[in-house]
């Protein structure tokens, strides 16, 4: 699944190049996780004002509202001057007058959502309770430490929730875990003050290398210029059960908490 630095490496390769753009035309494949909401020909006229994106979401902002995407679990976007003919899994085409952004999803768990402001539904229903941009400002420590003690289930488990600090998924809450010596077992409430401190800067290393490595390209991620990301090949312990430990060669363990692998060091990473 595309985390957040998946779908910020995505803005970042197309939002400078279709800000400004007059939509020609808006085509909508087959049916995806939430319908558009509205006629598709609602869009039409309209101008791209800029590409942001809140969690997972990459919000479009328009002249009457705002275009929402989530990539789902397998999709991609890709933007270019023109696009060949919609394939079976192409299920959304944004005609503009400086390219085509085409939405590809062979699962169909991705979705294109109109909302006319961030305060309507259904964007209020979906970016509501998202936690804290952990590549803000925003994301405060003394937020954090709070959010943390109010929850009694295993830190990885309420990393991966997203109503503490949003967009940390599988793979980063695997990475930011090691890196502050943080069992994913342990409960969230039971971690001390350095231990939270250590965990916030890590969560924010992570998932800023992780942009800069243009993200993980596990299985077909790419970016909207075709590109792969390369942060999988840093990897300290995720998807590398059984091989050594980068730091001390204790062989990587691999669990399931909530149907989701996740990996660690038995000796780096404390109770």
């Amino acid at each position: 699944m595309p985390e957040l630095p998946e779908v910020e490496v995505t803005r970042l390769s197309f939002a400078s190049r279709i800000a400004g753009a007059r939509v020609l035309a808006m085509h909508m494949g087959k049916p995806l996780r939430w319908p558009l909401g509205v006629p598709p020909a609602l869009l039409v006229g309209q101008s791209v004002m800029g590409v942001r994106r809140r969690g997972k979401y990459l919000l479009l902002d328009m002249d009457r509202g705002i275009l929402m995407l989530h990539l789902g679990m397998s999709g991609s976007l890709n933007f270019a001057p023109s696009q060949a003919e919609a394939g079976k899994h192409d299920h959304m085409d944004l005609v503009t007058t400086q390219g085509v952004l085409r939405l590809h999803d062979p699962r169909r768990f991705g979705a294109a959502v109109w909302s006319n402001s961030e305060t309507d539904e259904p964007a209020a229903k979906l970016l509501g309770k998202l936690g804290m941009e952990p590549l803000t400002e925003g994301f405060e420590l003394k937020l954090f430490q709070q959010g943390l003690k109010k929850r009694a289930a295993p830190i990885k488990q309420v990393l991966l929730a997203g109503d503490v600090v949003v967009g940390v998924g599988n793979i980063y809450a695997s990475e930011a875990l090691f890196m502050s010596g943080i069992r994913p077992t342990v409960k969230s409430n039971k971690l001390s003050a350095p231990r939270v401190a250590k965990l916030h800067a890590a969560i924010r290393q992570v998932l800023a290398r992780a942009v800069e490595q243009g993200g993980s390209s596990l299985k077909d991620f790419v970016n909207a210029q075709g590109n792969t990301g390369y942060f999988q090949l840093e990897a300290s312990v995720y998807g590398r059960a059984s091989l050594p430990c980068r730091t001390c060669s204790t062989p990587i363990k691999q669990i399931v908490q909530g149907q989701r692998s996740t990996f660690f060091c038995p000796v780096c990473q404390k109770h």
